[in-house]
């Protein structure tokens, strides 16, 4: 079914319900939309930060500045 026959189904069935069940399927409907546009955002952001190289420097392998002999304890 296409969206614009979608659109039409559901529109026939409002018509068939109170204004107050209207209502609460109309929260209903922004609620899933504004979660909708946020995880659009979130993948927006997440692309951005996948192809940006602010943060190249955290894939490269550093020099090794200790060794496992800087870190035992030594007594005198």
């Amino acid at each position: 079914m296409s969206k614009t026959e979608l659109i039409h189904k559901a529109v026939k069935t409002l018509e068939k319900l109170p204004a107050d069940k209207i209502s609460e399927v109309n929260d209903f409907a922004e609620y899933i939309l504004k979660k909708f546009e946020e995880d659009a955002l979130q993948k927006g952001i997440q692309q951005l930060v996948a192809e940006s190289s602010s943060f190249q420097f955290l894939a490269k392998e550093e020099e090794a500045v200790y060794t496992a002999k800087d870190l035992k304890e030594k007594y005198k």
